[in-house]
């Protein structure tokens, strides 16, 4: 009997949840004004109790600026940090308790906050001349119906089409079509990728939902190999790409990669089925830039959704703030002048001053990969109808919330239910 009470009594113990870390802010929307002080409260609790001598670890400071860690013991009330900005910004806290980790970034004046980036004189007249290019390859696209991935409701095919290449011969893009079974009209929605490469299987949801959805892969390969080519691409020949001929905008990797996009939406858009009105591009990181970017290059498009967007304001480094992903200019090497101009023709904000259709745009404050800083600057700068969304607590991944109401915000922008 002691025995079975003793493992009773160690059971019990092993089940017995760790020390929970808090990180509070005293604004309950993370939001202050210039020159106001941000609290952010430590806690570490056992049990609802505050935990004796517990150490912590944190930083604080601008996103991607924040100061080296500090050990510290937090009191019994909690441990107080405080932090103010005299300029737009995001202030952030990092704080760590064993394995454990907890991120808070307050706002302050957001909606002043406006790009470092530079519009080039002659950024129309540069993209219009290799639209002009691409209009001139033919399409040659081929479509096979994926028979055991289509259902009564969708019907699925592997498609491929030719784009603009930077060598004579056109470049080879490939995607997964999406749409209803069922006879009748639907918009089209164009889903671009994050970043990475990877397989795709086709957005079969939204095209239950009554649409006609083409999801593509932007590396020039089928989407549907195993998946350690696709790991050993990502560790090898296309690591780094956003880095590749950065120093030419004429050759750098995402020139193609626009491009081919817009090709995507040829594809879309000479479907028999589509409404022949609604088109709307949409994606998260990566891919949000690529809808930013398609949709402001393309007047076809009706509608944009993106979530977390990419390479936005990507000088802000320059000017001592964050700037977006993929941090190209936080790397001294990459601070030379040719780099500096070619981003000036692919940064997301000289897109987004362009846009010319509705747009609805969505992020958290604690993105610690496509910094809010960078985010926020370039929907203010958006002139045409707009709405913005913030999940404060989210950092670059979606929650299943988050992403059922991505689905819905599609849905609504391509005007089905």
């Amino acid at each position: 009997m002691q025995r079975l009470a003793l493992a009773f009594l160690l059971l019990a113990a092993a089940l017995r949840a760790a020390p929970e870390l808090s990180l509070t802010l005293d604004h309950a929307d993370w939001v202050y004004g210039l020159d106001d002080t941000a609290t952010f409260t430590v806690r570490v609790l056992d049990d609802g109790q505050p935990v004796p001598d517990a150490t912590v670890t944190y930083q604080l400071g601008p996103e991607r600026f924040e100061t080296d860690y500090a050990a510290v013991t937090v009191p019994a009330a909690g441990l107080v940090l405080t932090g103010s900005m005299t300029s737009p910004g995001f202030l952030r806290c990092k704080v760590s308790y064993g394995e454990q980790s907890a991120l808070a970034t307050a706002a302050f004046a957001p909606e002043q906050l406006t790009v470092t980036q530079t519009d080039p004189a002659d950024f129309d007249a540069f993209w219009a001349s290799y639209i002009e290019r691409l209009a001139a390859i033919p399409m040659n696209l081929s479509r096979e119906l994926d028979v055991e991935a289509s259902t009564e409701e969708v019907l699925v095919y592997k498609v491929s089409f030719d784009a603009w290449n930077f060598s004579d011969r056109p470049m080879r893009f490939y995607g997964m079509l999406t749409m209803p079974a069922a006879p009748g009209r639907y918009p089209a929605v164009l889903r671009v990728p994050g970043a990475g490469v990877r397989p795709y299987t086709g957005e079969k949801s939204l095209a239950a939902r009554g649409m006609i959805v083409l999801q593509i892969g932007i590396h020039g390969i089928p989407v549907d190999l195993p998946e350690p080519l696709y790991q050993n691409l990502r560790a090898g020949a296309l690591n780094y790409y956003p880095e590749f001929n950065l120093d030419n905008r004429d050759r750098y990797y995402f020139l193609r990669v626009y491009l081919a996009c817009l090709r995507a939406n040829d594809v879309l858009t000479q479907e028999e089925n589509w409404d022949n009105t609604r088109l709307v591009v949409a994606g998260g990181s990566q891919g949000g830039q690529l809808s930013i970017v398609t949709s402001a290059l393309d007047p076809r498009v009706t509608g944009t959704v993106t979530n977390y967007p990419a390479y936005c304001d990507t000088t802000g480094y320059l000017t001592g703030r964050a700037g977006g992903w993929p941090h190209l200019l936080s790397k001294p090497e990459n601070q030379t002048a040719a780099k500096l101009e070619t981003t000036r023709y692919y940064d997301t904000a000289n897109f987004a001053r362009r846009l010319h259709a509705p747009i609805s745009l969505a992020f958290g404050y604690n993105d610690e990969t496509c910094p809010p800083t960078s985010m926020q600057a370039v929907y203010n700068l958006i002139a045409v109808e707009k709405t913005l969304m913030i999940e404060k607590e989210m950092g670059h991944r979606s929650s299943r919330p988050f992403a059922k109401h991505y689905a819905d915000r599609v849905a609504a922008m391509a005007g089905v239910q």
